[in-house]
This record gives structure tokens, sequence and C-alpha cells, in this order.
């Protein structure tokens, strides 16, 4: 069940399933995306877990909060609003591109609230980045590009997202023309992708600091890519299997960005496995 919270004084999306007294799963997407890239999940997760996905602050159809747009604050932002639904205990976090980042933020920020971390083609490993993100850092061009989302625009946004474009839907282009008609989301876009990256690609100083801090918290982690990402190149996985050594990962064949929704089933599977792991060996 999608619904709204109040969560300082923002109105928050979130995405609900399962049985509430069961592990909590906490579900995070990309930059100028949605819940919604997490839905797939929730119909295959459901059985085992209590399965919760939020719009990041000022994304998809969500408020943004009142503080600037840094990694921190949306992490923060992200842990008000599952305290507002009552869940305490740890989360077995998963995050997509910039999700991804924001997963391990909310672990370098409040390890105690983060049991594994499952990252998928994740922000936080590499400088390469798509060009369109990077345009956005150009001085007087990012407002203007993020002005000009019309439904040619939104079809070739969602076609750099997936390697099957039957994945290309007319309810998804239509969703996205949605998002980008609110004026505050445009802003936040521009806001997070100027704080991350610059025209050059993503920084690297947030990206040494977040990976030096999440090594003194080791999580069980599981890090998974699609190998025909044009976002976040496949390239950047042996970076991430550098930061966490004793991670498990997986690549998948031709899959784009976003094997949570290219690869459902098989994703699904794979996550269950390794939440079961290590659910078995703390039994």
């Amino acid at each position: 069940m999608i619904k709204e919270l109040t969560v300082r004084g923002a109105t928050i999306r979130v995405h609900e399933t399962g049985d509430p007294d069961r592990p909590p799963i906490l579900l995070l997407h990309g930059i100028g995306r949605s819940l919604e890239d997490w839905s797939p999940q929730h119909e295959r997760l459901s059985a085992r877990w209590r399965v919760i996905s939020v719009d990041l602050p000022g994304f998809g159809l969500s408020d943004r909060m009142p503080e600037p747009i840094t990694l921190a604050s949306l992490a923060d932002g992200v842990l008000a609003t599952v305290d507002a639904l009552g869940e305490q205990r740890p989360l077995h976090v998963m995050g997509n591109s910039l999700g991804g980042a924001v997963a391990m933020q909310l672990l370098a920020s409040r390890p105690a609230r983060v049991s594994t971390l499952t990252l998928v083609n994740s922000a936080g490993f590499g400088k390469e980045v798509a060009f369109f993100l990077r345009a956005l850092a150009i001085p007087g061009l990012g407002k203007p590009l993020l002005r000009r989302v019309d439904a040619r625009v939104a079809r070739r946004v969602e076609r750099s997202l997936f390697h099957d474009r039957a994945h290309v839907t007319q309810e998804r282009v239509e969703f996205a023309l949605r998002v980008a008609a609110r004026p505050e989301n445009a802003l936040v876009f521009l806001e997070t992708a100027q704080a991350l990256g610059g025209f050059r690609g993503i920084r690297a100083p947030w990206r040494r600091a977040l990976l030096e801090e999440v090594s003194r918290h080791p999580r069980p982690t599981l890090i998974v890519w699609g190998d025909r990402d044009l976002i976040l190149p496949a390239k950047q996985l042996p970076a991430a299997r550098a930061a966490f050594p004793d991670a498990r990962w997986h690549l998948f064949p031709d899959t784009g960005h976003m094997p949570q929704i290219e690869r459902a089933d098989e994703f699904a599977d794979l996550t269950e496995l390794f939440l079961t792991a290590r659910s078995d060996s703390h039994a």
C-alpha cells in the first residue's frame, strides 16, 4: 500500500507491504526517480519480509525537507520517514544508483540502524556517469535542461535505463512526466547533481570520505550490477568489490541500470538467498 506521511513538515510517500512483524527491508531509489522503481520487488519479497520503499525527500511525488540537499540530509530524511512508520529495528537496506550512496551514508551516520547492505548499480565507486547528469553542472545549462522534459525527452531517459526496451512503457513515460511537472523536483534534482558531481563526473572527495567511514562499520554486503548500464558503467564494479572485499557480488548480463526491474525474478532470488543466509547464520 502506498501512503503519505508528514515528516518534518514534508509530505513523503511510502510503499509498505508484508507482515510488519517480519524483518524490515528498506528500498532506496536513484536521482530523479521514485519508489515505483522498486515496485516489482514488493511483489516478490513481501512473503518473508516487511518491505518499505520511500521517495527520497524532494523526489518522486514527495516534498523536500528544509535542509540543503546532501547525502547526509537525504539519509537523515529517509531514517526520519522510517521512524514515522514506527520501525526502529536494524534494516536490510537496498539502494539503487544514488540510493546506494544514501544507503552507505545511512550506515556511516547511523550504523546501529543498518543490518545489511545491497548496492545495486550504486553511485560512489567511480567518476564516470552519463553525460546528461554531467551537463547539469554546467553553469546556466542545468535549469533549462530540466525545464525541457517533454514526452520525447522522458522516453529517451527511460531508454537509457534499460537494455531491454520492453521496459520503456507508456506508463513509465507518463509517470516521469508527472514527476517532472512538479516545479520543486527540478531544483532538487539540480541541487543533488551539483552537490555530488561536476562536468568531469562524480567528485572523488565525498566518495573517498564515505567509503572510508563505511569501512569502519563492516556489514554483510551484496553488490549487484547490470553489464549494460549506461548511467554508471559496470567497469566501476571492481572498485566496489575492492571497497567491500568480503561482499558477495553478481553481474547480470544484458541488463541496464535497474536490475531490480529488468531482472526482477533473478534479483529477488539473489537477494532472498543473501538475506536468508544472514538470518540463518544468526539463528
